[in-house]
């Protein structure tokens, strides 16, 4: 079976994807940064959703190297993701280098105990991808979301198809970035990835200008659209049939 996860950042994204039929969720806040780690509020909120949450915990934009006070915040929130029962969490941490901080991705997973490990898109920067993700492993991950190294996944397909080859299943490969409903047939034909994420999301109308001008919002705004997770949705359950009787 193909599984959808849907990256949502706020509550009515979160109903959306529910009623759109994702199988999974990742709750993150400002997606327009590439994804954050989501208010207690909403993870809250989240544990009503009805199917497994993965808490994003990235504690700032920009890259990917963190300080030992970033640390404490990152540990924080992983315990309350568990404390608010979601399903697991999204981490990632790199070295200067260019490698997976393992040493930091250690102490982060020993916090998570219990709960599903997503090794975050860190990994679409890291130097040697293959090294990573026997790293994955090691560190007890069950799926790296990757648009291998590419800013799309359907763009790096190829890598993709290899790190699927490496894994023999030992690892879950999570396609994301650019995964719609007209381009995810080819993406799962091509790649055997068998687990896509997407924000199925839509350029909302422009916010009042008196919002804009005081900085209270900002143009233009995306937002998860249950219509969208429905067509992305129904093209996985055709791969699935296609697979059924091929």
């Amino acid at each position: 079976m193909n599984v959808l996860e849907v990256c949502v950042d706020d509550v009515a994204g979160l109903h959306a994807a529910v009623q759109g039929g994702a199988d999974r969720i990742e709750l993150c806040s400002c997606l327009d940064l590439g994804g954050l780690t989501p208010s207690t509020g909403l993870m809250a909120e989240a544990r009503h959703a009805g199917v497994p949450v993965i808490a994003l915990i990235r504690p700032r934009s920009g890259g990917f190297v963190y300080t030992e006070a970033e640390e404490r915040v990152m540990l924080h929130d992983i315990q309350q993701a568990a404390a608010w029962g979601l399903a697991g969490v999204a981490i990632g941490a790199l070295t200067p280098e260019g490698a997976l901080d393992v040493a930091l991705l250690e102490r982060l997973a020993r916090a998570a105990h219990g709960l599903q490990l997503t090794l975050h898109r860190a990994f679409d920067l890291v130097r040697d991808r293959s090294c990573a993700l026997e790293a994955a492993i090691a560190l007890g991950f069950q799926r790296i979301l990757t648009s291998g190294g590419a800013l799309k996944a359907p763009d790096g397909a190829a890598q993709l198809a290899a790190l699927v080859a490496q894994s023999r299943g030992r690892i879950a490969i999570l396609a994301g970035s650019g995964v719609n409903a007209h381009n995810v047939g080819e993406l799962l034909s091509s790649t055997g990835v068998q687990e896509v994420h997407a924000s199925c999301s839509h350029t909302e109308a422009a916010p009042a200008a008196e919002l804009l001008a005081f900085g209270f919002a900002a143009s233009p705004r995306r937002a998860t659209s249950a219509t969208l997770v429905k067509a992305l949705k129904a093209q996985l359950l055709a791969q699935d049939l296609k697979q059924c009787r091929g």
